[in-house]
C-alpha cells in the first residue's frame, strides 16, 4: 500500500485545437497542461479530469497514447510519464421532473472504449457534446444506471453549493427524492462545507466524502485534494477506497476551512452582504442567496457523528499574504512541488528559503489556524493579513 495526493474535479478550459469546453475556465486548462501541472508545480498523483466526454479530449486522449506519453492501465486509468495517473470522467447537470432545481453529477470511467461508450451515449441526450456540464435530458436514475451499467463511479458534486448540487438546489428534504443511494459511490463536500458540516445530515453516514477543487485554472488545482492510500493508483483501487475494501482508503481530506468557500452564509445577491434581516441593511434588496451553513442548519437531523477520516482546515499557497511569485519560484526551486511545501519540509528548511513571516504563515495553512473572513454570495473569504 502507498498514499497518493488525489484531486479528483478539474475542468477543461480548451481543447488542444483551442476549441472551449468549460466555457468560465481558463483557457490554458488543456488536458495536457493539467496533466503537466499535477506533476509539477502540484506534485498531485492522481487526478480526474471531468470533461473527458468531449469528443476533442478524447482525441488527445488518443494522441497521448500514441505518442506514449499515456498508458492504459490494467487496473483502470491512465498513467502520464509514469508519474501521475488520469481517472477520466464527466460533469452532467440534471433536471428532471424529480429535481426541485438543477443538480451536478461526477461519473468516472476506467477504459477509453468504456468512456468512449459512455460519451455517445451521452450525445443523444445533450445539445452540445463538445461543452462541460451539459444539461442531460433524461432521468438522474437512468443516468445513475448507465454509470454503474459501464463500471463507472457515481459522484454528486458539491453537494450544498445554493445553485445546481443536490441539497443546495435539487432536493426538499432527502437525496433519495432524485437519486438511487445504492448507486452512489461517494459524495462531494465542495468548497463551503466539511466533514462535521456534511454530518449533521444522518442519510450522508453511509457514504465516503471527497474533497475536490473543481479547478477552473491551473493555479486552483489541488486547492482541495484527499490522501489515499491504496495497493496501486489505478482506477479500480479508487473504486475499492470508496467502498472502504481490502484496506484501500481515503486517509484523509484536506480543504479550504468553510469560512473561505464563496457559499459560507447568507449574503445579500445584490451587494454580498451578510444577511442581518429580512432586507437586506445596505442596499435593501430582499432576494439573498442562502448560505452553505444555514441550509445544513435546515437539513441536520443526525443524533450521533460516524468515525471518519480527518478533514484538515489547509490554506493553499496561494491564499497566504505576501507570498508573491519569486517567494514561490524559489520555494519550489528548492522543494519541488507544493505538495512537498504543505506536507513534508520542516519550517527549519522553509527558513533558509523564504523570510520568517511566510515560514509562520505557511505553517499556520498547514494547520488550518490562520485568521479567517467567512466568505458569501460568490464571493470568497480570505485570510487576515
Amino acid at each position: 500500500m502507498k498514499q497518493y495526493f488525489t484531486d479528483l474535479h478539474i475542468h477543461i478550459g480548451r481543447t488542444f485545437t483551442n476549441k472551449p469546453v468549460k466555457i468560465t475556465a481558463s483557457k490554458t486548462l488543456t488536458l495536457t497542461n493539467i496533466l503537466q501541472a499535477a506533476k509539477f508545480p502540484k506534485g498531485l498523483d492522481i487526478v480526474g479530469v471531468i470533461d473527458c466526454h468531449s469528443p476533442e479530449v478524447i482525441a488527445e486522449i488518443e494522441q497521448l497514447l500514441d505518442s506514449g506519453q499515456l498508458v492504459e492501465q490494467e487496473g483502470g486509468g491512465f498513467r502520464y510519464e509514469d508519474e501521475v495517473t488520469l481517472i477520466p470522467g464527466s460533469e452532467i447537470e440534471v433536471y428532471d421532473d424529480n429535481c426541485q432545481g438543477p443538480i451536478h453529477v461526477l461519473a468516472y470511467f476506467p477504459t477509453l472504449s468504456v468512456l468512449k461508450e459512455f460519451s455517445y451515449w451521452l450525445q443523444l441526450r445533450v445539445k452540445n457534446l463538445q461543452l462541460s456540464t451539459q444539461r442531460m435530458y433524461e432521468s438522474a436514475l437512468v443516468l445513475q444506471e448507465k454509470v454503474k451499467e459501464l463500471g463507472g463511479i457515481f459522484i454528486p458534486a458539491h453537494v450544498f453549493t445554493p445553485f445546481k448540487s443536490l441539497y443546495g438546489k435539487g432536493v426538499n428534504k432527502s437525496l433519495t427524492e432524485v437519486l438511487n443511494p445504492d448507486l452512489i459511490d461517494g459524495i462531494e463536500l465542495g468548497l463551503s462545507s466539511n466533514t462535521e458540516m456534511a454530518d449533521q445530515i444522518a442519510e450522508l453516514h453511509h457514504f465516503i466524502f471527497v474533497s475536490n477543487s473543481d479547478a477552473h485554472s491551473l493555479a486552483k488545482i489541488a486547492r482541495e485534494y484527499q490522501i489515499l492510500e491504496l495497493e496501486a493508483p489505478t482506477f479500480q483501487a479508487l473504486l475499492k477506497a470508496l467502498r472502504q475494501e481490502s484496506g484501500n482508503r481515503v486517509i484523509a481530506n484536506y480543504g479550504l476551512n468553510p469560512f473561505l468557500g464563496k457559499y459560507y452564509r447568507t449574503t445579500c445577491a445584490t451587494c454580498f452582504a451578510p444577511q442581518e434581516a429580512e432586507t437586506c441593511l445596505n442596499c435593501g434588496s430582499t432576494k439573498f442567496t442562502k448560505g452553505v451553513s444555514e441550509r445544513i442548519a435546515q437539513l441536520a437531523d443526525a443524533k450521533n457523528l460516524p468515525e471518519r477520516p480527518p478533514y484538515i482546515h489547509q490554506v493553499p499557497l496561494e491564499f497566504i499574504p505576501g507570498l508573491g511569485p519569486k517567494a514561490m519560484e524559489n520555494l519550489l526551486y528548492h522543494f519541488g512541488t507544493e505538495m512537498n511545501i504543505l506536507h513534508r519540509v520542516e519550517a527549519a528548511d522553509l527558513q533558509k528559503v523564504v523570510k520568517q513571516n511566510l515560514v509562520e504563515l505557511i505553517i499556520a495553512a498547514r494547520s488550518g489556524t490562520l485568521e479567517l473572513t467567512a466568505g458569501g454570495g460568490g464571493k470568497y473569504g480570505s485570510v487576515k493579513k
